[in-house]
């Protein structure tokens, strides 16, 4: 797939995002622990060197990995780690028990995989629901029952002529014609 990477830095950079916020990153060369900013957009991970960068330092498709609690030095450190080819492992850390908690949580929730899981899950559970209600119907009750249509109104202006009416009416059309014998 190609990517044009000035939309992709338009993207990281404009609202809505799903969770944003500093986390320290454990370099992969130097091992040294870098405070970066961090915005998490779908199943995009981007890091910035400051808030409010126009352009990302890099950025994480959050497929095919897990996210762990990692046994490193550093308090409240959590790991990305790819099952593949590419086998890298990225080292982050937060500040706190709670924040690091809603970043795993939603970095596990990121994923292509954990959201055909979630849709397979609801699937289930709305064929079950399905289910309950035909068993709660008799079998020749429809579960949707069509609407009614509304009372016909009649137009008052089409009753039938009442018999006084009627002669009425008769007696001015027969005054306004003519015998055609007068005509000869």
């Amino acid at each position: 797939m190609k990517i044009n990477e000035k939309n992709l830095c338009t993207f990281a950079t404009t609202p809505p995002v799903d969770l944003e916020g500093w986390l320290n990153k454990r370099g992969e060369l130097n091992k040294s622990w870098q405070r970066r900013w961090f915005v998490l957009k779908g199943n995009l991970l981007f890091y910035f060197e400051k808030r409010g960068d126009k352009e990302p330092l890099g950025m994480i498709i959050l497929e095919g990995c897990t996210v762990e609690l990692a046994e490193e030095g550093e308090q409240y450190c959590f790991q990305i780690v790819f099952h593949g080819s590419n086998n890298r492992t990225y080292y982050l850390a937060t500040e706190s028990q709670s924040n690091m908690e809603q970043w795993m949580k939603a970095l596990t929730c990121a994923g292509y995989d954990y959201m055909k899981l979630m849709v397979a899950e609801l699937q289930r559970q709305l064929d079950e629901i399905e289910g309950q209600c035909k068993e709660k119907t008799p079998e020749n009750t429809p579960l949707h029952v069509p609407p009614k249509a509304p009372p016909r109104r009649q137009n008052p202006f089409n009753k039938p002529l009442t018999t006084e009416y009627a002669s009425n009416a008769a007696v001015k059309r027969a005054r306004k014609r003519k015998p055609l014998e007068s005509h000869l």
